[in-house]
């Protein structure tokens, strides 16, 4: 490694290597054909799919927790505003939950502001709509995907309340009311 150059470590050439075990080559090849298809996409479809995908998956894992259902709807949600197979989607959707899950604190803000640079209002509207409904896929939108679900819509430029009139058509799946209305025996 570079660091280890520079401080005096170990040339990597003289280091063991180590066998990482293969997939299956049928899975390989399965992959490198999806990952093909992706590539040929025009580079700012590209664009658009991933930073559609990593804002969805970035609220998703607001709460820590990425759900079957979450997953399935931002597969359905790609798949549609992307115009991507099925398996593509999947792909799209891993990476993108995958790159939230290890980069968020470093790459939300970044993704959110570019993916608002080079969308339309009406495409930013679409995508801040589809993130309340991945947040309420599974019956519940929690307080911390509230918050960051508020983070993305000011990133993305609206004001507070175009992201309060998004919300609203959520608040049944609010875990706040939700709580409320238990409480009341409602």
């Amino acid at each position: 490694m570079v660091l280890r150059g520079l401080f005096g470590g170990k040339d990597e050439s003289q280091q063991p290597e180590v066998e990482r075990p293969q997939p299956a080559s049928s899975e390989t090849e399965s992959v490198r054909r999806i990952a093909g298809e992706i590539e040929a996409l025009p580079l700012e479809q590209r664009r658009f799919i991933a930073g559609y995908a990593y804002v969805l998956a970035r609220a998703a894992h607001a709460d820590l927790d990425v759900s079957a259902t979450e997953l399935q709807y931002m597969e359905h949600a790609v798949i549609e505003v992307g115009h991507l197979s099925e398996a593509q989607a999947v792909l799209v959707v891993e990476m993108a939950r995958n790159m939230a899950e290890l980069y968020g604190a470093t790459d939300d803000y970044v993704v959110t502001r570019q993916f608002a640079k080079d969308s339309t209002r009406e495409q930013r509207e679409d995508l801040l709509r589809t993130a309340f409904a991945v947040g309420a896929a599974d019956d519940t939108i929690t307080a911390a995907e509230s918050a960051e679900l508020n983070q993305i819509g000011k990133e993305l430029g609206f004001r507070a309340d175009e992201i309060d009139a998004l919300r609203d058509e959520f608040r049944d799946k609010l875990a706040s009311v939700q709580a409320m209305r238990a409480a009341l025996g409602r």
